[in-house]
């Protein structure tokens, strides 16, 4: 949890911090943020009257108090606000309406085919989100903005740079075009990242100080929460775990790299190293329900998952690594399994402290929630950037 401060001058940081600290709790009362945000009780005060008056923060009964009257519990009203999420994977789009809280209202798929140019499919990503909030019957006044995961890279300003499994994409300015499209501000990133932000603002991350996230799609990415803020490197492409060697002898990768995460993990690899025409979903079902030749395939990317994994646990000295994605399907706790062993026995720090591995519950629709997420963190949450440059 983000601390406050109480110097002049940082009033709208202090409010996200008293906003993230409702948001995370389901539940807290004006005492229990002045605990955990380190503010007086005054300043907290003043913050929360402000959001009772603009309608985002609601009072929600009351909790014993060892001495004196209740304390009155406060929740975010899910109702305040709304996000339209949409997530660009080469084979799918899919679009959720989430709430306030993150909690998903609405979900929309589409298949895409990879012939279909940019412009064709934004305009489709357009439609979408304008049919998902006619259907849902939210106006347009209670839309924040639209969120967008899509593959990377992606420059500062939205624009896709050369992205390895969609050819014709390079120098795309998506988030520009979909922003025209929808007449929505838009905000945009890597799915991965916005998988990532989506646990934290609605899923098992919410309190978690710094947390890893893989994820799991058409290809194989990270994101990355460290003490309460997101890690995006220095162009904002950082935590590609896929690109981790984990065979060096192994297939080459687009990256230019042999043995990467993504070249033997990812779904098509997968295919090629069962060999026998089933597609990815085939083979996840038939090695959840114990077929050999199956099982033997998943169990093997999983010990390459795990292997990076802790890779990343060692150099990170992180406490939670959250699973999620498209391509986990029934597999997910396969890779659970077999991933919490290797972080339990292999880190150097393992002797320190342990290491939680949890498969994310949104993992099916993790990017397109997250997407929905990117709105309401860009909005509301606390950033250090806003502080020092205060």
């Amino acid at each position: 949890m983000q601390q406050g401060t109480n110097l002049p001058k940082v009033g709208s940081y202090n409010r996200a911090v008293v906003l993230e600290a409702i948001q995370a709790s389901g539940g807290i009362s004006r005492v229990q943020i002045a605990a955990v945000t380190g503010l007086t009780a005054q300043t907290v005060s003043v913050i929360v009257r402000r959001l009772l008056e603009e309608g985002l923060v609601v009072e929600d009964g009351s909790a014993p108090s060892s001495g004196g009257k209740p304390r009155t519990i406060l929740r975010v009203d899910a109702r305040a606000g709304y996000a339209v999420g949409v997530h660009f994977d080469p084979q799918e789009l899919s679009c959720v309406l989430a709430d306030l809280a993150g909690n998903p209202v609405a979900r929309l798929h589409q298949p895409l085919r990879e012939e279909i140019g940019p412009d064709t499919v934004i305009r489709r990503m357009a439609r979408a989100a304008r049919r998902i909030l006619r259907e849902a019957g939210v106006p347009d006044g209670k839309v924040l903005g639209v969120g967008l995961a899509c593959p990377g890279p992606l420059d500062a300003d939205g624009v896709m740079v050369s992205p390895p499994r969609l050819p014709g994409w390079d120098r795309v300015p998506i988030k520009g075009l979909l922003q025209e499209y929808t007449r929505f501000p838009v905000t945009v990133d890597n799915d991965a990242t916005a998988a990532a932000i989506g646990e934290r603002w609605a899923g098992i991350a919410r309190s978690a100080p710094g947390f890893a996230y893989l994820y799991l799609g058409t290809g194989i990415g990270g994101g990355l929460i460290l003490d309460n803020q997101v890690y995006r490197g220095s162009s904002l492409n950082a935590a590609e775990f896929g690109h981790i060697t984990v065979e060096p002898e192994g297939p080459e990768c687009y990256c230019g790299n042999r043995g990467c995460v993504e070249a033997v993990c990812c779904p098509s690899a997968i295919e090629a190293a069962l060999g026998n025409g089933a597609d990815h979903a085939a083979i996840c079902a038939a090695a959840a329900s114990g077929e050999p030749e199956a099982r033997r395939v998943i169990e093997r990317v999983a010990q390459r998952l795990a292997d990076a994994a802790v890779s990343v646990v060692n150099m990170l000295d992180i406490e939670l690594l959250v699973l999620g994605g498209p391509a986990l399907r029934e597999v997910g706790e396969i890779y659970r399994e077999v991933i919490a062993r290797a972080v339990a026995e292999r880190p150097l720090a393992r002797r320190l402290h342990g290491v939680r591995v949890e498969t994310s519950p949104i993992a099916a629709d993790a990017a397109a929630i997250g997407a929905a997420s990117l709105v309401f963190h860009a909005t509301y949450a606390p950033r250090l950037g806003a502080l020092l440059s205060g």
